[in-house]
């Protein structure tokens, strides 16, 4: 009888164990099965290397700090298409960035902003803001813009600093490598891309090219300048340049984002 009572407490004791340590081993599959998706912001060779605006400006950059903010990442079906009106149909989503964070996009190709946990699947929509820097070099801009200009026998130093916070909407990244498709256990990345030739305009494009045409170009801040020197913010230029001017500003700031060549619908000013 001794024997048998023995069996019994011993067998009682260990099923909690085993079920314990089966339920730890579901944790960890569950946890295995994620793999790490990381948001990197790429300035491309037009910032890291120069570039010649539409007039024939050759800029060099310095610093661009940007400030990224609310980067969250989506799986979609159907797949997000920024350039209509419908709204995201989401099956996933993963927040990657709740906290401001400031990069200068000169410093190097595909700047790591975040990377986290995600589930496995392809990501195939993302939404971010830039938004206005507390702290640092960049403090009460979304972005500033350090460099210098030069052409023919001008040579001018700028510093230009915006304070338009912009909300992106963007599809699945366009380029040569595919982008976001997390598989289990594995590692992904986004991209988000800032096209500054939609500021300054490109010389190595046609004139008639429509990104041109909506430029801003350089001309119009060189106009601006005083001993070979630049130093502006937002609020002097909206009352510096013309209404067009100005007009045309904005609206180039606003078209920076992409996810590649990707486009992205702008929310904001």
């Amino acid at each position: 009888m001794r024997k048998k009572l023995g069996a019994r407490l011993i067998l009682t004791l260990l099923i909690p164990i085993y079920f314990l340590g089966g339920c730890n081993s579901l944790r960890e599959n569950t946890n295995s099965e994620k793999g790490k998706l990381a948001i990197v912001a790429n300035g491309e060779d037009l910032i890291r290397e120069g570039f010649v605006s539409k007039e024939g400006w050759r800029i060099d950059f310095n610093k661009v700090y940007v400030t990224l903010d609310k980067i969250t990442a989506y799986q979609t079906d159907p797949p997000f298409n920024a350039q209509t009106d419908e709204q995201m149909k989401v099956s996933e989503k993963v927040v990657v960035l709740d906290n401001a964070k400031t990069v200068d996009l000169a410093a190097g190709d595909r700047i790591l902003i975040r990377s986290v946990e995600a589930p496995p699947g392809r990501y195939n929509g993302l939404t971010w803001q830039i938004a206005v820097a507390e702290t640092g070099p960049a403090a009460g801009n979304t972005m500033l813009l350090e460099g210098t200009a030069q052409k023919e026998d001008r040579n001018i130093n700028f510093s230009i600093g915006v304070n338009k916070p912009v909300q992106y909407a963007c599809g699945e990244f366009v380029g040569d490598d595919r982008k976001g498709i997390l598989n289990a256990g594995g590692k992904a990345d986004l991209e988000t891309t800032f096209h500054f030739d939609h500021l300054f305009g490109d010389a190595v494009s046609a004139p008639d090219d429509a990104m041109n045409i909506d430029a801003l170009g350089f001309d119009p801040l060189a106009n601006l300048a005083e001993n070979s020197a630049i130093d502006l913010d937002m609020t002097t230029l909206e009352k510096r340049l013309s209404p067009e001017e100005y007009q045309r500003l904005k609206q180039a700031l606003t078209s920076l984002g992409h996810v590649g060549e990707g486009h992205c619908a702008k929310k904001g000013e």
